[in-house]
């Protein structure tokens, strides 16, 4: 298989691509470096079959090219984070509707499937728990920029099964809760490698408003193997999934974890959510995958536990220090 992975050198897009390399697919990455890294890839410049552009997917010379030249697109390439969506909400925008219709377009024109990375924030203030693919979504108003990024990935999946039921283009829609693992950055407000990242050196970890809200967080290797799955499976064309895992945490208990395992002597320090992004930010109270579509469609489930994950995070950071 020849892989085009948009976003590839971004922190699921490296793995992705180390996974596929492994299987022994070729991979194409372009990654204009906006969120993305080159230290994530550069362990995989000299195997064979891997290249890489630096490269918006909006240059269409370049992307009609590539396109032409690969079997299935895997498109992660969005803007990422809740810090930067609240505060570059065109960029957000534009990077996430813009990008998509060209990968979607450029796909039709040599009939390549594509599987789109799409969000849990697509379900808004969610309607209940846990979250099943059919449900109906509750959105914020258009003047608080937070829900910018929850609608323009909700515009990335109408079109991408547009694609599909107008034009019998081959769409996977995979809607990622929170995954996080080894080479995930907290620049953009990724709770996780922020919340090691203090532990480690010894400073407050701030956790925002109550700390009651709750997540699901995923492991990297989970997540790529059921993009792979996903990929593979001819019954999942058409299809939307949840992929993520069920293992509820509170962002407080999540920060008693950290603090604990790291050793450290760190303590929690609570900031409202007006101080830590905007006056008038709305969060989800919980956000909870159903897994079973996923699961009667390719078997999948996730295999790796919270504190395993943890453990991860907190020995990569140790090899960074």
């Amino acid at each position: 298989m020849r892989a085009l992975i948009t976003g590839g050198a971004g922190f699921i897009g490296s793995h992705l691509s180390e996974q596929l390399l492994a299987q022994g697919h070729r991979v194409m990455v372009v990654d204009d470096l906006s969120t993305g890294r080159l230290e994530n890839i550069a362990h995989l410049h000299q195997q064979p079959g891997f290249g890489f552009a630096i490269e918006t997917i909006t240059n269409e010379t370049v992307m009609d090219r590539l396109a032409s030249e690969c079997d299935i697109i895997f498109h992660l390439a969005a803007a990422v984070g809740v810090k930067l969506i609240v505060e570059q909400p065109v960029r957000t925008i534009e990077t996430n509707i813009l990008g998509t219709e060209t990968v979607l377009r450029l796909a039709n024109r040599y009939r390549r499937k594509v599987l789109i990375a799409s969000t849990s924030e697509v379900y808004g203030k969610g309607v209940r728990v846990p979250f099943c693919e059919q449900d109906d979504r509750l959105m914020g108003p258009t003047h608080r920029s937070r829900w910018a990024y929850a609608a323009s990935k909700a515009v990335d999946e109408f079109l991408a099964l547009a694609y599909h039921r107008e034009r019998n283009l081959p769409v996977i829609v995979a809607r990622l809760f929170n995954t996080v693992g080894p080479r995930q950055t907290g620049r953009y407000g990724m709770v996780i490698p922020r919340f090691v990242q203090w532990a480690l050196a010894g400073e407050n970890l701030q956790v925002y408003g109550t700390g009651q809200q709750s997540r699901c967080f995923c492991n990297v290797a989970d997540t790529v193997r059921a993009l792979i799955q996903l990929a593979e499976q001819p019954t999942a064309v058409g299809e939307i999934c949840n992929v993520g895992t069920d293992e509820e945490v509170t962002i407080q208990e999540l920060a008693m974890r950290i603090i604990a395992m790291a050793g450290s002597e760190s303590r929690i320090e609570y900031v409202p959510y007006d101080q830590a992004y905007a006056p008038g930010f709305e969060d989800m109270q919980r956000r909870i995958p159903d897994l079973s579509k996923i699961g009667r469609l390719v078997g999948w489930k996730p295999t790796v536990q919270l504190d395993q994950t943890l453990q991860q995070v907190i020995d990569h950071f140790r090899t960074q220090a």
